[in-house]
């Protein structure tokens, strides 16, 4: 098969899905979104873009998200930023940083409520849950069924 042939076969739209962003923000340096850290959710995934020279984009889907904290330091408040850590079920990520953004109350709300309803939408069992420990763990038989 010829390289322009191989081209025409090129089906991979087909199975890409544009999700609506909901919402957006960059690491903040002083209160100003002058770093290199983008991060954005739609009503499934988060998305984390890291790096100039070498970019890195993580996605994580929401029913994922574990636990939900919001950290705001003495200088973080005097620039009306925070940090919001997820605990996660990803065995690659068990926790991601979302460092120094801008609202962090209503997006921590918002990622929270988002990701309950997709563990609703999506049956989660705490099965799934439960044996996703961080240290590769299986939690007692007795509390997963």
């Amino acid at each position: 098969m010829e390289v322009s042939e191989m081209a025409k076969i090129d089906k991979l739209n087909d199975f890409i899905v544009e999700e609506q962003i909901i919402w957006q923000d960059k690491k903040r340096i002083l209160g100003m979104p002058i770093s290199f850290t983008k991060y954005s959710f739609s009503e499934n995934r988060l998305f984390i873009q890291r790096g100039f020279f070498k970019s890195v984009k993580d996605e994580l889907l929401m029913y994922r998200i574990l636990d939900v904290r919001l950290k705001k330091s003495f200088g973080q408040r005097l620039f009306r930023v925070g940090t919001i850590e997820l605990s996660t079920a990803d065995k690659t990520t068990p926790i991601i940083l979302l460092e120094n953004i801008k609202n962090p109350d209503r997006t921590r709300d918002a990622l929270s409520a988002i990701a309950e309803k997709e563990r609703d939408e999506k049956r989660v069992l705490g099965k799934e849950m439960f044996g996703a420990m961080n240290d590769g763990s299986v939690a007692n038989d007795a509390f997963i069924d």
